[in-house]
């Protein structure tokens, strides 16, 4: 896909709420497009480097999210999956950073979770983050300062999260490869969702006590979700605990904690010394 043209103009500090009204339209169209050719088996092309699959789903959406968002936000930056990076649309102080849809490898066999995941970030932060998952009618949404969101209603993590070895985390296995904790690998239940936008959100809400992934992670799939848990009441950092930046040169967060604060502080109290998955 050839890279698009960029003109950014200047922008205004942004308006969250106005942002997040702006994301949410621009999902239903996304989500038009997506399901139109979901179970319709859409074109699948592998990706170099081992970055994994594309869609003519992807691509198709990702064209139609940055031509409704930069019309309507012409200062604002972009970062996407599936548009080719340029660094100097990410100059701008505001970007959208959009994966048009996380979880491909689910979407491709036809399997329903998978999101847009979509965040407008100012300064390295999100304010204002939507994770729509078209195929479950479900949608979660923040705007910082506001409080986050399932389907219109305010969501909050579990207000009084269990000990990590009795706790209900999505974790892949090799995140409880021993060498990353220190002593016993911890003796928790893991779970596993394919968008990883989603996990975060499931944390949001309370229906898990945390999400854990110690390996580095794209920003388009994080973003969206750490604004909508942190509004919810969770703690999101990265592997090391350290808060979350966004429009990095490397587009990638250190991994992803997200839990309440309690289960999220035992955690990063074992995992060993610089715990990574490669």
């Amino acid at each position: 896909m050839p890279a698009p043209e960029f003109v950014t103009r200047p922008a205004p500090a942004p308006d969250p709420a106005a942002d997040l009204a702006l994301l949410a339209e621009a999902a239903e169209g996304a989500a038009e497009i997506a399901l139109s050719y979901w179970r319709q088996d859409p074109k699948v092309w592998d990706k170099p480097g081992d970055e994994g699959p594309v869609t003519e789903a992807d691509l198709a959406v990702d064209a139609y999210l940055f031509e409704r968002l930069r019309a309507a936000r012409p200062g604002y930056g972009w970062m996407s999956e599936e548009t080719p990076d340029d660094t100097s649309a990410r100059d701008a102080e505001t970007l959208f950073i959009v994966d048009p849809i996380d979880g491909t490898r689910a979407y491709a066999r036809g399997e329903p979770i998978w999101a847009h995941s979509l965040a407008v970030v100012h300064a390295g932060r999100p304010v204002a983050a939507v994770v729509h998952l078209p195929a479950e009618g479900m949608r979660y949404a923040a705007a910082a300062g506001h409080g986050a969101t399932r389907d219109g209603a305010p969501i909050a993590p579990v207000a009084v999260p269990p000990a990590l070895d009795a706790a209900d985390m999505l974790v892949t296995r090799p995140n409880l490869a021993a060498g990353l904790w220190r002593g016993p690998v911890p003796s928790l239940a893991r779970h596993f969702r394919p968008s990883l936008a989603y996990r975060i959100a499931l944390v949001a809400e309370g229906r898990f006590d945390g999400m854990l992934t110690l390996r580095d992670s794209w920003e388009w799939d994080v973003a969206a979700g750490a604004l909508i848990a942190e509004e919810a009441g969770a703690l999101v950092t990265d592997r090391a605990g350290r808060p979350l930046s966004f429009n990095s040169s490397g587009r990638k967060t250190e991994g992803v904690l997200a839990a309440p604060p309690a289960l999220h502080a035992e955690t990063l109290a074992r995992l060993a010394p610089g715990a990574r998955v490669e």
